[in-house]
């Protein structure tokens, strides 16, 4: 084997991705057909997020040794690294049906069948892989994620324990079993696993993830939640719709049902008002609890630059919510609590809008947001200044404060709905979607409010030329 080759394959093994781009180039100006050479220096373009480099490395790859499995196996890493995964899925079955005895190759099908939450397909690819390779890690740890996901707890928690005897320095093992045990109610014992990734792995997102909710979890209320969320993580993308869709039709059909049958009322109602409470809490449990985790010391250096930063606002909202409600009861005037709910209503978009990955869906619940955040301000000020300023002005403003507050209520649930889809949205990486959105979201925004600006401006002039 080539010397550059062998020192590139061992810096990958190592993550030191831009040392292996080194030695790989020095191969190929001696090498240029070397198809071997080019599809790892895909894989280490894809790793260094350098997408359009791999796709192209990639593709000369396969193109100088097409009937080569490897070449396709990394034309599966670079696709799955981009959010492609049917494509990748493609690749890396190609490279199986050439090479159906090398347990990497199961390992990368089963990954990307768990990407795209086919449970028992990537349980079926990673216990293939270990029928191969007994003692390959990778396998064992998509296995038991695959198994957790299918509710076969107790099998993947023995997997895992396997796993962590044979390398129990493997980081990946530790976290899997945080997230096992956090799948059972065991947050003190996930805790200690996720501490064990994170030492082994301090960059490692998905330990850091784990030890959050972990935290959270320790309050009776997230737990509930918590339990909710990952039961619904294990469904699929139709599954979670027909249960939210569903959910929400059974509220509206009992809710008639009540309203046809006044004597049914008193046992409905409790009902009604546990699926409204409960659908509340979905909406902004996670956010709230993050603001709590920032009350302790461990639990501001666990959450991520973004998260504290959505809890920031969140708490402003909280905290302008709870001074509004305080201000209704001091002065009994009711635009006050008309204000308090315009807060409260930006906490759910304001604390989820980092769930979404980076790009378009970002940019688009970002923007939203921002309608949103406009939405609450204008009907805030003007209930505000109602309360403020007497005559004709005082009843201008308090009718523009209930016009806005009516689109800002249905907007407010409208984008609960918009985010599920959002945050199950898969971009592909490596492209300006999400600066086309600013760019044309930004501008439809920036003229709506300019308009709505002149209608407040004109309706104020006209107030104060009436008169008395």
């Amino acid at each position: 084997m080539n010397g550059h080759l062998q020192r590139a394959l061992m810096l990958l093994d190592q993550s030191r991705h831009e040392m292996a781009i080194d030695e790989l180039r020095q191969l190929l100006a001696v090498e240029p057909d070397n198809a071997t050479g080019h599809a790892i220096l895909a894989i280490c373009f894809s790793e260094t997020k350098q997408y359009a480099d791999a796709q192209a490395e990639s593709e000369l790859a396969i193109h100088l040794s097409p009937d080569q499995a490897f070449v396709f196996y990394a034309q599966s890493i670079v696709l799955a690294n981009r959010n492609q995964y049917a494509a990748a899925q493609t690749a890396i079955e190609t490279a199986v049906g050439m090479d159906p005895y090398n347990p990497d190759y199961f390992a990368k099908l089963a990954e990307v069948q768990f990407n795209q939450h086919r449970w028992q397909e990537a349980l079926d690819a990673a216990e293939t892989g270990l029928s191969l390779d007994a003692e390959s890690v990778t396998c064992t740890n998509l296995r038991a994620m695959a198994l957790v996901k299918l509710g076969r707890k107790i099998e993947a928690q023995e997997a895992i324990g396997a796993a962590l005897k044979r390398a129990p320095e493997d980081e990946y093992a530790h976290a899997n079993m945080g997230w096992t045990l956090l799948e059972q109610n065991q947050p003190e014992k996930a805790m200690e696993h996720f501490r064990e990734a994170l030492r082994l792995n301090p960059e490692m997102e998905w330990a850091r993830a784990g030890i959050i909710e972990a935290m959270k979890s320790r309050y009776f209320i997230y737990r509930i939640m918590l339990n909710w969320f990952l039961w619904m993580q294990k469904l699929q993308q139709k599954a979670q719709w027909g249960v939210i869709i569903g959910a929400y039709i059974g509220f509206r059909l009992l809710s008639g049902f009540a309203d046809d049958h006044p004597q049914w009322s008193p046992w409905l109602q409790p009902l009604l008002i546990a699926y409204i409470a409960f659908a509340l809490m979905t909406w902004v449990a996670s956010p709230l609890f993050n603001l709590v985790l920032r009350t302790s010391k461990f639990g501001r250096l666990a959450l991520s630059e973004h998260q504290i930063r959505s809890s920031t606002w969140v708490g402003v909202c909280v905290l302008s919510g709870i001074l509004l409600v305080a201000a209704y009861f001091v002065t009994g005037s009711e635009p006050l609590l008309g204000c308090a709910l315009a807060a409260m209503l930006l906490i759910p978009p304001l604390g989820r809008v980092y769930s979404c990955e980076e790009g378009w869906p970002r940019a688009t619940l970002s923007l939203v947001t921002i309608a949103l955040g406009f939405l609450a301000l204008v009907v805030v000020s003007t209930l505000l200044g109602s309360y403020l300023i007497q005559g004709k002005v005082s009843a201008g403003l308090r009718g523009i404060g209930g016009l806005f507050f009516t689109p800002l209520l249905y907007g407010s649930i409208a984008a609960q709905f918009l985010t599920n889809a959002l945050m199950s949205a898969s971009p592909k990486r490596g492209t300006d979607t999400g600066k086309m959105v600013w760019i044309v979201g930004g501008s439809l925004l920036a003229i709506v409010g300019t308009f709505i600006l002149a209608f407040i401006g004109l309706v104020i002039f006209v107030g104060m030329q009436s008169p008395e």
